[in-house]
């Protein structure tokens, strides 16, 4: 659909909602008076105006900073106009804060990079629609930057411009420039420009990290030591008296912390209902504590710190010990490809698992091409332990769409019920949804089915299309469709 034809459409629908025009002042009272398909659809419109309107900015943004080059010196468009950046010129335009507007011109100058290519076919010709003299010299072939599929796909209004940027940063640029290299990088953007209707921001930067550590396994080494370098802990007097203190954290420790604190306050913030007698005392006593979520994380980092090396695990942390597990995804000769912890999927180095394993010990779970594990069939009513993790390294955490809840906060659903279905307790038969949506799902006409092992499936209690729930970490390689691909990047999953 043409630019300003989809303006104009999501405009008529505004105005149909709300019966014409309307004054600025009186959004309030004609949204409040909205019902609730009308307002979302009231509110989809104005989310989809605002992307047309910032890819406009971000366009321009681009060409303003093209045109306030260091070579341009005071002739340049931000110097002449009193600026001494170009991203200080869309800042003033537009009342951004600067990171938004250095945001907005990276992107575009990223988008124009990719534009420039257009002129030139694959070949190196130039393209057949330029008017050029018959003599004139053939340019050299040049090669589409790898990012040119994400400019793409946010001017076509496939992603949003935070997206973009989210997946341009966290893939980071190609360690080589030879054309293996460049089609893995442009493989692994392509995918994750699909990848971005099913998941958040937050999981578009972790699966993108992800795979930028797959295929540069020597720069996540590089990258580990640094965050491992960069690791500090200050504390300090403010002005008001009040002791503040800051912790910038390296991998291992982030992981720890996260565990420990969700091995404590994982009944506070959603987590499973099926717990023994003794765990569902601490739970409700948990959920009636008037502290904010905030404050008990304090109060159990200060308990950890006083019990120290020799705690006892049960008095700090309840009947849950705090720990968190690395999944490894192993080829068919055994070489490791890539590494991640089971909760929240954050991407570690070889050497990282290595090293865990050498102190805990390692579990094996077998999967198929599509993540789905073998070999550990029907065992009884409820899904095993051992169930639990392969369920865990398959879904990631809860499935529903948009939802965070990494695998530890979740329980295992029958999609086939067990008394109405005859549902067998297999792996392929269940899925991990947080306690919220498990709830939702048995208490407000929601269904879940799934045909054989294809996508699960989400069917809504009103009518509404189903929706596919896509796991939330990927275990198969996203450039796997690179015909042929870069030899060092051909991972199988076994």
């Amino acid at each position: 659909m043409a630019f300003f034809t989809d303006i104009e459409r999501q405009v008529a629908v505004l105005r149909g909602l709300f019966g014409g025009d309307v004054e600025a002042c009186d959004l309030s009272s004609r949204m409040a008076g909205l019902g609730g398909n009308e307002l979302v659809d009231a509110v989809t419109a104005a989310a989809e105006l605002a992307r047309a309107a910032e890819r406009v900015s971000i366009v321009g943004a681009g060409i303003t900073a093209s045109r306030s080059a260091r070579s341009t010196g005071q002739d340049g468009l931000a110097q002449s106009r009193g600026h001494r950046t170009p991203a200080a010129l869309v800042q003033d335009l537009a009342g951004l804060s600067h990171a938004e507007a250095q945001r907005q011109a990276r992107l575009g100058l990223a988008l124009l990079e990719a534009d420039a290519t257009d002129a030139v076919d694959a070949d190196g010709t130039p393209d057949a629609g330029d008017a050029r003299d018959s003599v004139a010299p053939v340019p050299p072939k040049v090669r589409p930057p790898w990012h040119g599929k994400l400019s793409e796909a946010m001017i076509q209004g496939r992603i949003s411009a935070t997206q973009q940027d989210t997946i341009l940063r966290a893939l980071g640029h190609p360690t080589e420039d030879d054309a293996g290299t460049h089609a893995a990088w442009q493989a692994a953007a392509e995918h994750l420009i699909e990848e971005s209707a099913q998941r958040t921001v937050e999981e578009l930067r972790i699966q993108a990290r992800a795979i930028r550590d797959q295929l540069d396994p020597a720069g996540a080494e590089r990258r580990y030591a640094e965050r491992y370098g960069r690791r500090s802990f200050r504390i300090w007097t403010d002005a008001d008296g009040i002791e503040r203190g800051r912790i910038d954290f390296e991998d291992d420790g982030a992981a720890w912390i996260r565990a420990i604190r969700d091995a404590a306050l994982r009944h506070r913030r959603g987590g499973p209902r099926f717990v023994d007698s003794a765990e569902a005392v601490q739970a409700k006593d948990l959920a009636d504590d008037p502290c904010t979520n905030d404050q008990l994380s304090y109060d159990l980092l200060i308990d950890v710190l006083r019990a120290g090396a020799l705690a006892d695990a049960e008095s700090v942390f309840g009947t849950r010990q705090a720990g968190f597990r690395i999944v490894q995804v192993m080829d068919a000769s055994g070489s490791a490809v890539s590494t991640r912890t089971e909760d929240y999927g954050l991407s570690l180095p070889l050497a990282a698992a290595q090293q865990r394993v050498c102190e805990t010990g390692s579990v094996t779970v077998t999967v198929d091409p599509f993540g789905n594990p073998l070999n550990l069939g029907r065992e009884s009513r409820v899904f095993t332990p051992r169930q639990r993790v392969a369920l865990s390294i398959r879904d990631g955490g809860c499935r529903w769409k948009g939802c965070e809840r990494p695998a530890s906060y979740c329980e295992a659903h029958h999609v086939d019920e067990w008394h109405a279905d005859h549902g067998r307790t297999d792996i392929d038969r269940g899925i991990l949804l947080c306690r919220h949506h498990h709830m939702q799902l048995h208490h407000s006409g929601w269904r879940i089915t799934r045909a054989g092992k294809e996508d699960f499936v989400l069917h809504p209690p009103d009518g509404r299309p189903p929706t596919a729930l896509t796991p939330r970490a990927a275990l198969i390689a996203a450039w796997a469709g690179v015909d042929p691909p870069p030899k060092r990047f051909r991972p199988q999953v076994a």
